[in-house]
């Protein structure tokens, strides 16, 4: 197995100039370090915020460069495992997430994390491992790694975890992957702006699809098969993703609109990733359950 260690290369924006600091071939399984959000700035709740380094934020780790990846391609992205460290870090600002005009200062918290849970002061949440930085270099200019889109970057998806897998659109030879900002435990919509953000490893299994292409990130697990999509408003971003998940099912059964139209609002959920990243990120959940009566599969 491939390792990539954070030492190797960091970025902070998905970039088609990025120089690739790993070249693998399709197939191959890497274990990628990685630092947290904050890139492990923050080591005692005493730290100041002001004194944070913010253009250091969210790197990912990488570009790893696959040898087989041409633009049109879909990058198939298997979370084998993740792996994190003893603590996390979390924190409130004023002016940020959705309750930030309620504070007037910062507040940092330092989360102990034992025995599969995370120690909330006198509270245990249980571990909830997810990857909230997973992407590939967009076609035209760099976008940051703290911003969603069709390349994937900050979806802060909860589902990004252990057992998933996750299509990325190919838009640069080579692909240029990254990813980075897992969180030990976060919530749909990461309201706060921050999950418990935490160092630590994620192994992956990298694989180039050939003859057919998509817009924006799918993933599916062991019972379901989601279409995620990002946008200004919430609004936009669950237009966006319905109209993509009836599309694909239109295409692969050759099913009316109508038809497709009425199962989506029967048995199809709307669900949030985040809210407060510069744009808004939802997913379309189908259970695999209906795929199977349909008898296809969306990739």
């Amino acid at each position: 197995m491939e390792t990539l260690s954070r030492s190797e290369g960091i970025v902070y924006a998905f970039d088609k100039n990025h120089k690739p600091i790993k070249t693998i071939s399709s197939g191959t399984t890497i274990r990628i370090e990685t630092f947290d959000c904050f890139q492990n700035q923050i080591t005692s709740e005493k730290d100041k915020i002001e004194q944070l380094a913010w253009d250091q934020t969210n790197p990912a780790t990488g570009p790893i460069y696959i040898k087989e990846a041409m633009p049109g391609d879909i990058l198939k992205i298997k979370i084998n495992k993740i792996e994190v460290g003893s603590q996390g870090v979390m924190m409130t600002l004023p002016n940020e997430g959705t309750l930030g005009h309620r504070f007037t200062e910062s507040t940092i918290k330092i989360l102990p994390i034992k025995e599969d849970h995370v120690l909330l002061n006198d509270i245990k949440l249980s571990i909830n491992k997810m990857i909230g930085v997973i992407g590939v270099a967009p076609k035209e200019e760099a976008i940051n790694c703290g911003t969603p889109g069709p390349h994937g970057g900050n979806m802060d998806n909860k589902m990004i975890t252990e057992g998933a897998i996750l299509y990325l659109p190919v838009f640069v030879e080579g692909a240029l992957f990254g990813l980075g900002d897992l969180h030990a435990a976060m919530g749909d919509g990461e309201i706060g702006v921050t999950g418990v953000e935490v160092e630590g490893t994620a192994t992956v299994t990298l694989e180039v699809l050939k003859g057919e292409s998509i817009e924006q990130p799918l993933l599916e697990n062991e019972d379901v098969f989601t279409q995620i999509a990002s946008a200004e408003t919430l609004d936009e971003a669950s237009r966006l993703a319905t109209e993509l998940m009836a599309n694909r099912i239109v295409q692969k059964t050759g099913r009316s609109l109508a038809e497709v139209t009425m199962l989506l609002s029967a048995a199809g959920q709307i669900e949030i990733c985040q809210i407060v990243d510069p744009l808004m990120t939802v997913r379309f959940v189908l259970s695999k359950s209906i795929l199977t009566q349909l008898n296809t599969k969306l990739i």
